[in-house]
């Protein structure tokens, strides 16, 4: 029996994760759950996994939780980053799996790393604004650090068909999302409603935003930078539309290692739970006469620009990555809310980070108060470009 911690419990990543709990009860048991605002989900979690621990987003929804659970749960329930945090230290769990989305999951994952948990790694966002210093702590602590994104898990699986040494790059998969073909003018008009729309996969808004931009792929170029210790210019990506190959690792004789698999996150989330082990799953299999021809193309960097600035600020280094995702979520809910254009997006990224200066000196501080102020600068950017439409 594997303990499990699950931040993010009611999106789209956590709630898989918890359809592969119920395949396996005799596997794993849930000992903390933790979620944003969607407490009626929430309660419902509670109820059926009993868990010791959980966290909702503030205060006002914790008191609101409690009185829809037993009256044993009212000294267990917890708010905000110290509730996460609590969440991530449960001492009954062995690991945490981390399917928040968004700066909220550095410090939570953080303090499970020093309570020695295995972290199932679903919040690219960690990696994005301090690579360096989880990695560190992984290592220091002694804990595995087991990728759940499928682009990931694709990698991380592929490793296992030869040496680190020997590896020559590492290629990521994109779907191009919903927009793969539009022009720029299509672009500029996109919608919200069309963003959401992603041909494949079912993702949360957020994520889902970040595909139709490209940005979710360099923000995850970042991720591969520190998981799998290679330098950016190992990395490529190359647009895969139909979504069967999750990524692929180039070898140094040319060896090729892919890794195919429907689109279906439970593949990689049951990988992440039960490594080194493979646990049966009750799919649909890939057939790959059914699914006919296995497109690829190279990605579009003038129609996507999100996806050469991430390759940009891992080069700068510093707090630019921290900077680069801080703004990317304010300008991604400033566009589900109708108040900037679709190519305003990445246009607001660049901005805000032209305000910071790069280097390699940082820690988690700088790193958080980085994230705020270009927060704060994004907020004063979409402010003014809706005054001056």
């Amino acid at each position: 029996m594997k303990f499990l911690s699950l931040l993010g419990s009611t999106g789209s990543i956590g709630k898989n994760v918890l359809n592969v709990v119920r395949s396996f009860p005799d596997r794993f048991q849930v000992v903390g759950l933790s979620a944003g605002r969607n407490i009626e989900e929430l309660a419902a979690q509670v109820r059926e996994f009993q868990p010791e621990c959980i966290s909702v987003a503030d205060q006002t929804l914790a008191s609101q939780l409690i009185t829809m659970l037993p009256e044993t749960y009212q000294d267990r329930v917890f708010w905000g980053d110290e509730g996460n945090k609590k969440v991530a230290t449960v001492p009954a769990a062995e690991m945490v799996v981390s399917a928040v989305v968004g700066a909220v999951g550095l410090l939570p994952t953080l303090a499970a790393i020093a309570e020695g948990k295995d972290i199932g790694l679903a919040n690219k966002e960690t990696l994005v604004m301090a690579g360096r210093l989880v990695m560190e702590a992984a290592r220091r602590h002694k804990v595995a650090l087991l990728p759940i994104d499928s682009e990931h898990s694709a990698i991380f699986q592929a490793l296992e068909a030869g040496r680190r040494a020997d590896v020559g790059k590492i290629i990521l998969t994109a779907s191009g999302g919903p927009f793969r073909t539009l022009g720029k003018e299509e672009l500029r008009q996109a919608t919200p409603e069309q963003a959401l729309a992603h041909p494949n996969w079912d993702m949360g808004r957020k994520i889902s935003v970040d595909s139709a931009t490209m940005m979710n792929k360099g923000l995850e170029v970042i991720e591969a930078c520190w998981l799998f210790d290679v330098p950016a210019e190992k990395i490529r990506v190359v647009v895969h539309p139909e979504s069967i190959v999750h990524s692929l690792v180039e070898y140094i004789d040319g060896s090729v290692v892919a890794q195919l698999g429907i689109p279906d996150m439970r593949i990689p989330i049951a990988y992440a739970l039960s490594y080194p082990e493979r646990i049966p799953l009750n799919l649909s299999r890939l057939s790959l006469s059914d699914c006919g021809r296995l497109s690829f193309e190279k990605p579009d960097y003038d129609r996507f620009p999100a996806l050469e600035l991430a390759f940009r600020v891992m080069e700068e280094g510093g707090v630019k990555p921290a900077v680069l995702n801080a703004a990317n979520e304010v300008a991604v809910a400033a566009f589900l809310a109708e108040q900037i254009g679709f190519t305003d997006i990445t246009a607001l990224v660049v901005s805000t980070l032209d305000r910071f200066a790069p280097g390699d000196d940082l820690d988690l501080d700088a790193i958080v108060a980085a994230d705020g102020k270009a927060r704060e600068i994004a907020r004063k950017e979409v402010a003014q470009r809706q005054l001056a439409e």
